[in-house]
């Protein structure tokens, strides 16, 4: 039976581990503040401010600040180039969670000399072939980031931005070898997301409480898609005394916005990685739920480029996990594998580490 592999790193690390990767780096603020920060020196974000009454009774500040930003009549195109820049940098901190990537899955951007958290970023998927006769390849991710743009207001408000995902690839395995260790995989990749100030799903749940339109509310806000590919070499080795698992990978999507904010002017980047992930699993020697407890040791690495090298101060990461396999196939459950894994992650500047949990079906 072919297994279905679901990597749920990040999501177990964040919301039950407690647990999550956090990478320190001094440079990496600043490049978050360049991908989507205006010119204050000329231009200043257009900020509504407004005062309302919580369920609690308590006087809550609320406030949007919104894509656009206003200067003299006669300095239109620079307006425009700093709307663009803004959507751009915006698509490609999106491009770092549309595909299942170890490195990225679990991810805080600390800055190291004030120890603020610049940008969150957790993501969760898998992939599988149906069968051996029917090699149709699917994989899915979920990601979620959150991050601050920018100090463009003097008061000391956290105003952050929400970024959701859905990505998703339909591939097909063409064995390169007789026993089909070897399979050449080619994946069609397609993503669905949408950008989300903290006013503005603010604003919604307002809307739902007191029954009033509160549009303004909703300023900071873009829905974005993605196209693309990439085309996976696999190479599954599996023996009774051990189990090797390599696969080096080349991905690309490009991302682009729609049905936004100044819809005239619409943004575009593109997600573009090499990665190389490697998993060796072996018998420990003893026994559990009738079957060999597994070590497991685990290598990959990804290497960002066109618009996201260097977009977070790092051209690529490396992973190192170690960890233990438990075997549940002799039960009527429907979880055959359960791996815990520590992982230590490092790259230019950076480094960190997360727990995980993955699972096999």
């Amino acid at each position: 039976m072919k297994r279905i592999h679901l990597n749920l790193l990040s999501l177990l690390s964040h919301c039950i581990m407690k647990n999550k990767s956090r990478i320190k780096s001094s440079m990496t603020k600043s490049k978050i503040k360049s991908l989507i920060q205006a010119d204050h020196n000329n231009h200043k974000g257009k900020l509504y401010i407004m005062y309302t009454k919580n369920l609690i009774g308590r006087s809550t500040l609320i406030f949007s600040l919104l894509f656009s930003t206003y200067a003299s009549a006669d300095d239109g195109s620079r307006l425009s180039s700093l709307i663009q820049k803004r959507k751009d940098g915006i698509l490609t901190l999106m491009g770092f969670t549309v595909f299942p990537d170890v490195t990225t899955s679990s991810l805080a951007i600390d800055n190291a000399a004030s120890d603020d958290t610049s940008l969150q970023q957790t993501t969760f998927g898998g992939g599988f072939t149906l069968s051996d006769d029917f090699p149709l390849y699917l994989e899915g991710t979920a990601g979620y980031s959150r991050y601050q743009p920018t100090d463009l207001i003097a008061i000391d408000i956290p105003l952050k931005w929400n970024s959701f995902s859905l990505s998703g690839g339909i591939g097909w395995d063409f064995p390169l070898t007789e026993n089909r260790e070897l399979k050449l995989r080619p994946i069609v990749n397609f993503s669905l997301g949408r950008v989300e100030s903290d006013a503005s799903l603010l604003g919604y749940i307002l809307e739902s409480k007191i029954d009033r339109d509160l549009k303004f509310l909703h300023g900071g806000t873009m829905n974005t898609y993605g196209l693309g590919g990439s085309l996976m070499l696999d190479w599954e080795h599996y023996r009774e005394n051990y189990e090797i698992d390599v696969e080096l990978r080349y991905s690309y999507m490009q991302l682009r916005s729609f049905k936004s904010e100044y819809t005239s002017i619409e943004g575009s980047s593109d997600a573009n990685i090499l990665s190389l992930w490697t998993r060796w699993r072996a018998p420990t020697g003893f026994i559990m739920l009738n079957n060999p407890l597994r070590y497991v040791i685990e290598g990959s690495n990804t290497t960002f480029l066109g618009k996201q090298r260097g977009a977070l101060g790092f051209n690529y990461l490396t992973t190192i996990g170690v960890g233990l396999e438990l075997d549940s196939s002799d039960y009527p459950v429907f979880i055959t594998r359960t791996r815990l894994i520590y992982r230590y992650t490092f790259g230019e500047n950076v480094s960190g580490f997360a727990m995980g949990l993955a699972m096999s079906f």
